[in-house]
Parts: structure tokens; C-alpha cells; sequence
């Protein structure tokens, strides 16, 4: 593949630009940019009679996190978006760009180097250095998803809405067979908001990344868990896992482990263990499994507790 042709880019949209100005400054994107105007139904939160709530894509992460409302109905939300990156980005980073943003993968990111998300034949990680790289490798890119947001809205059942359609988080970013493309965007489709549901009575819910750093790391694994225990019994229980797959990823046999199940510690330690069921890891990431079961039971235990 030709420079020329990995540099022959249409046109980006940009709002706060966190991603995106780095991208720019490296040489990965180099086409025009449409900067996206603050108009109110993409900067507001609105809460529907029915208890539904609508938070316009231009809402920064900090916004999301120190809403008292949103921290109520859903805390899971509130609890990622707390989470990630440092309290500068979060001030300035926004709700659509986060869901928005392109792969972090080294390779992706190294402006001389072809790869399948710039037009590449294959993906250059799967024979090189992917350490970060996926436990579930569910198709030909390794790198795994970057938006943490996205995991805690799949954990919601949240609707994406753009200025053509609304999308699940399934529907945005797929199952993972399709390596070429961060989402399912088209050309010139606009994030304008999401869409959440009425909020769970009786909810407890807690995130939690394992990073190889202190602070301001991009986290290895991630975890959104949401649960009701309600006379020591999972009524309802939900986890989605980021870091570990190249999209978002709910773990269905975990929850299926515990619903309807008393919170003891032998289900709970049982159910941690199948957190990686079907899980595939790279020769690099098996480390991985450890620290996804090693998070899931301690956010589990806290639930319960």
C-alpha cells in the first residue's frame, strides 16, 4: 500500500478534538475536518416523564460523571465515566467523541504503517508485538475496543442516536468479524445523542479497570457491572467487559451463572471463572483472563456485599 493511498482520507467531524488532534499531529488523519456546532439537543440532558433520559453527544465525560441524577438512576454510567482518562481530558472529551474514538493500537497509530483500518491487506499486530491486544479474538484486527463508555451503555441496553438512525452498541460497532472499521458510521453520520432506558429499582452497580500504570493508563481490561440482591439473591445481574475483545462485550455466562442465584461466595467464585469462557487469547494476552476473572470477582463480592 502506497502512502499516498493511506493518506487519501474524507473528511472527519471534530468537537472537543482529544482524539482526534493527536491523530492530526502524528499524520494517521490528514483529511478535512467539519467542525460540529454545540446546538442545544446535542449538549443537554433530558429526562423523559417516563423516567427515560436522552444526553446529547456533545456532553463532556465529566458532565455524565458529577450528574447527581445520573449517579442515581445509573451508576454503572456515572461510575465509568468517573473512571477513565485524567480529570483534564474529562473536562474536556465529550460523550459522542469517547464512543466516536479511532482504534489505540500502536500500529494503527504509526502513520508509516498499512494496516486494515487504513486500507491494509492484514493486521500487522496479530504477527508483531500485540501485549495490549485482545483475549477474545473474534476476527482479523486484535486491537481491542477503546471506548469505556461504550461497554457501560451496552451494560444499559442504550440506544445510540445519529442525525440518520438509532443503533444499538451492537449494531454500532459489530460482533468483531469486520476488522476494517471502528463502527458502523456512514460517511458524513453524526453521533447526536444516546437514548437510555427507565432506571432499574434497587440497582447497585461498580466499574473497574486493571491497568499496567498508576494513573491515566488505558486500561488492559475493564468491567461495568450492574446487579439488584434482594434477600441475598441476584434478581438481575449485567457485566460488560472492555480492553478484552475488539468490541464490547457482555458476559453472558457469568450472568447466566448468577441470576436468580443466591450471592454466596462459592457462586460468585464460580461464575468469576467463567468470565473468560470463550475466550481465545493471542500468544501475548493470556494475562489477561487472569486479570478479567480477578476483576469481575471482586466487583461480584462487592455487589453482594
Amino acid at each position: 500500500m502506497t502512502q499516498a493511498a493511506m493518506t487519501a482520507q474524507g473528511p472527519e467531524f471534530r468537537a472537543a478534538g482529544t482524539d482526534l488532534s493527536e491523530r492530526r499531529r502524528s499524520g494517521v488523519s490528514t483529511g478535512p475536518l467539519i467542525d460540529i456546532a454545540a446546538q442545544p439537543d446535542m449538549t443537554s440532558m433530558l429526562w423523559g416523564a417516563d423516567g427515560t433520559l436522552r444526553i446529547g453527544a456533545f456532553t463532556t465525560i465529566a458532565a455524565i460523571a458529577g450528574d447527581g441524577r445520573i449517579t442515581a438512576a445509573y451508576p454503572g454510567l456515572a461510575a465509568s465515566a468517573q473512571g477513565l482518562a485524567t480529570p483534564q481530558i474529562r473536562h474536556l472529551a465529550t460523550l459522542g467523541g469517547n464512543l466516536a474514538q479511532r482504534s489505540r493500537c500502536w500500529y494503527y497509530r504509526n502513520p508509516q504503517i498499512a494496516c486494515l483500518k487504513k486500507g491494509g491487506s492484514d493486521c500487522p499486530a496479530r504477527s508483531g508485538n500485540h501485549l495490549y491486544g485482545v483475549a477474545f479474538d473474534l476476527g482479523p484486527c486484535v486491537a481491542p475496543h477503546p471506548s469505556t463508555l461504550a461497554a457501560a451503555l451496552l451494560a444499559y441496553d442504550a440506544t445510540i442516536v445519529t442525525d440518520q438512525r438509532g443503533l444499538t452498541i451492537a449494531e454500532l460497532f459489530g460482533d468483531g468479524s469486520d476488522g476494517t472499521a471502528d463502527n458502523a458510521l456512514r460517511p458524513g453520520e453524526l453521533i447526536k445523542g444516546i437514548e437510555l432506558p427507565v432506571a432499574l429499582a434497587g440497582e447497585r452497580a461498580l466499574y473497574k479497570r486493571a491497568i499496567s500504570r498508576t494513573h491515566a493508563e488505558w486500561p488492559l481490561v475493564e468491567i461495568c457491572a450492574r446487579a439488584v440482591v434482594k434477600d441475598g439473591t441476584f434478581q438481575f445481574i449485567r457485566l460488560t467487559a472492555g480492553g478484552a475483545a475488539p468490541v464490547p462485550l457482555r458476559l453472558t455466562a457469568v450472568e447466566a451463572a448468577l441470576q436468580g442465584k443466591p450471592a454466596s461466595a462459592a457462586n460468585i467464585a464460580g461464575a468469576a471463572a467463567l468470565a473468560v469462557a470463550g475466550a481465545k487469547p493471542l500468544p501475548m494476552t493470556g494475562y489477561k483472563l487472569d486479570l478479567l476473572q480477578g476483576v469481575v470477582h471482586d466487583l461480584l463480592e462487592r455487589l453482594a456485599g
